[in-house]
């Protein structure tokens, strides 16, 4: 590895070098693109313009709507234009800086869902208490400690990485700059970044599922013990679509990144990292709409201006 000449730019791989079945991914990509912006936005505007939907779930839901925005638009933007091009070049620094946005949002999607899941169990196990706990400035914190804990995941991981040096060959096995394929060309000792890595990683991983689990437990004993059965699946539903963006999101990515590989992402998971990176944030606006009378409610009310 001292004779391979040190680069200072990646060629991205992408999805396939067959250009029918790139136009049509092309085609496919920007309809699921498209679809994303226009469903997390207009998520947001209701949101925003519904005084019954003022709530703190509600609030932390626009904030989601917003992350899924910017999430998607990190990867999918430039994958668009690698499929039509031929030329999938990416500069060290713009590489490096999708990987670092891609950690801040990536991170922060998981402290997002943990801090709606203990939304859910204080509105359902403390709903005398509800509002005083999940004050305006209590739900202001919680979303600035999901972003800044994505930002000290990035520093860590991303000042580490810029001190690797990376040599040919520059093919990154990936359609976009994600950290597995990135380290598998790194031609100096990768294990400090790697640990942190494993260590940033691992503890937003660990922290969001505990307080998910631990959330759901409690609001689980709380629902048996609800009498009627119209009030257990009321409480139920308040919980159906946030669970359902819980499994989605959670089981790709640890499907992706908790699997030991020396040599990036295979094929199968560049698949389901386009189902993380692409449909998920795709998903979470029908998610969250589809199975919510209040989200209907203000929509109808919004475009017919019923009362």
């Amino acid at each position: 590895m001292e004779n391979s000449s040190i680069v200072t730019d990646f060629i991205l791989l992408g999805m396939t070098d067959n250009p029918q079945l790139a136009t049509l991914l092309f085609g496919l990509f920007l309809i699921i693109y498209v679809i994303t912006v226009l469903g997390n936005l207009g998520l947001l505007v209701l949101i925003k313009i519904s005084p019954r939907l003022h709530t703190p779930m509600y609030f932390f839901l626009s904030n989601l709507s917003f992350l899924d925005v910017c999430f998607s638009s990190i990867t999918t933007p430039k994958a668009l234009a690698n499929l039509l091009s031929k030329l999938q070049e990416v500069s060290f620094l713009e590489c490096v800086t999708q990987m670092s946005l891609f950690i801040i949002f990536a991170s922060a999607e998981c402290n997002f869902l943990a801090s709606m899941a203990f939304d859910r169990y204080t509105a359902i196990c403390h709903p005398l208490l509800y509002h005083v706990t999940m004050s305006k400035a209590r739900c202001l914190f919680l979303v600035a400690g999901c972003y800044l804990g994505g930002l000290i995941n990035m520093v860590a991981v991303t000042a580490s990485l810029t001190q690797l040096s990376f040599c040919q060959p520059r093919v990154l096995l990936h359609f976009f700059c994600d950290i597995p394929p990135l380290l598998a060309l790194a031609c100096s000792d990768p294990w400090v970044t790697q640990i942190l890595v494993v260590g940033c990683g691992g503890f937003t991983l660990v922290t969001s599922i505990v307080v998910i689990l631990v959330s759901y437990m409690s609001i689980l004993i709380t629902i048996l013990g609800i009498p009627s059965t119209s009030g257990k699946q009321k409480a139920f539903s308040t919980c159906a679509s946030h669970l359902t963006a819980v499994g989605l999101y959670y089981g790709t990515t640890m499907y992706t990144y908790l699997q030991p590989s020396r040599h990036g992402l295979q094929a199968g998971n560049q698949m389901v990292s386009v189902f993380y990176t692409m449909v998920i944030p795709m998903l979470n606006p029908l998610i969250y709409s589809l199975r919510n009378q209040e989200v209907k409610a203000a929509l109808q009310k919004t475009l017919w201006n019923s009362p």
